[in-house]
């Protein structure tokens, strides 16, 4: 029987519950549990209580720390000093030291972290920690003769690399969105309480908390008007439509790499994955580069003055024509039928 860590990251928690789909495609046959293939087991391991939503998920949920405790500010404190510091979740060398502990306890094959900022600043420290490989970004796994290749974008996404893992534990950081886990059983979830044996003092202590200005993810957005070469000298136009469609605005690689766009924004291999339910490619050529950060997506308009560009044979509709006078008319018509 493997067994498999998810790093279960509660403000992230839909990106961590999609490395369950991960663990199925790396022990799975085709994708789907069945009894006489190599069988594994679940656990979510969290710093603070878990949803609700990740019952009948995970075989196991871990949760380390004190359940009266805010979500992501606190673990229970194992010392006097620890308790007068408020040692805050977001000490990086207090939680790999917890994460290695769990795997001296439980010897899992396979760990699996979100690529988030925090699991990316958690999976290489472990890591280390573990002396074994770690595969960062992934975006796909293959078999190919029985053999698995975990699949990265490489030289700044401009190709993709197999790799090849051998040492135990497997360990990876997963990119966001890529993967959707559709669930093929319900799982009798078993809760775990853990209290570390050890305490690691990362001397990081939180002083203060100050609220930062939202600002839209993305990859969260239903509706994304994307801009791209063809768009470039009109690229603020794509704001005005956004807002009447209450969409996010994202863009090519081509227009981040001429500065036209913040890097934040961008859709591709080198960029966020994407998985709107509606994604508005203006002026975007389609390299496969930019493709591959399209996952999911219910459907694709495109708007190309070359109606033979890569991105139309993907895309539900296709209005051949300058993006420009596009975004003025539809913005326009949008603007007129809520004025009825």
């Amino acid at each position: 029987m493997k067994k498999v860590l998810i790093y279960y990251e509660q403000k992230q928690h839909k990106n961590s519950i999609e490395l369950l789909a991960v663990a199925r495609m790396i022990y799975g046959d085709d994708g789907t549990r069945k009894e006489g293939i190599e069988d594994y087991e679940t656990y979510g391991v969290s710093f603070g209580p878990i949803e609700v939503e990740a019952e009948c998920l995970f075989d196991f949920l871990i949760e380390v720390g004190d359940d009266s405790a805010p979500l992501e500010k606190r673990v229970e404190a194992h010392s006097q000093e620890q308790r007068k510091n408020n040692s805050p979740v977001y000490d990086a060398l207090f939680l790999t030291s917890v994460l290695d502990e769990l795997q001296q306890e439980y010897q899992f094959d396979c760990i699996l972290f979100p690529a988030t900022h925090m699991g990316r600043m958690l999976a290489p420290r472990l890591a280390m920690r573990l002396q074994t490989g770690l595969v960062a970004d992934v975006t796909d796994i293959r078999r190919k003769d029985g053999v698995m290749e975990i699949v990265r974008p490489a030289f700044s996404g401009k190709l993709m690399a197999g790799i090849l893992s051998r040492k135990a534990p497997l360990m990876m950081s997963v990119r966001q969105n890529v993967f959707s886990y559709a669930p093929d059983r319900l799982a009798e979830t078993r809760r775990i309480s853990h209290t570390p044996k050890t305490v690691c003092n990362g001397g990081i202590r939180l002083l203060e908390v100050r609220e930062k200005e939202a600002t839209g993810d993305i990859r969260d957005s239903d509706i994304l008007i994307s801009g791209g070469g063809g768009v470039m000298k009109d690229f603020k136009k794509l704001s005005e439509l956004a807002v009447e469609l209450n969409a996010l605005v994202s863009a090519s690689r081509k227009t981040v790499d001429h500065g036209i766009a913040p890097r934040s924004i961008q859709v591709g291999q080198s960029g966020k994955t994407v998985s709107p339910k509606l994604y508005m490619a203006l002026g975007i050529n389609g390299s496969i580069q930019h493709i591959e950060g399209l996952k999911h997506v219910e459907y694709m308009i495109s708007v190309n003055t070359n109606q033979n560009a890569p991105i139309c044979s993907i895309s539900d509709i296709v209005v051949v024509g300058d993006a420009k006078e596009f975004i003025n008319k539809l913005t326009e018509k949008i603007r007129k039928e809520k004025q009825i």
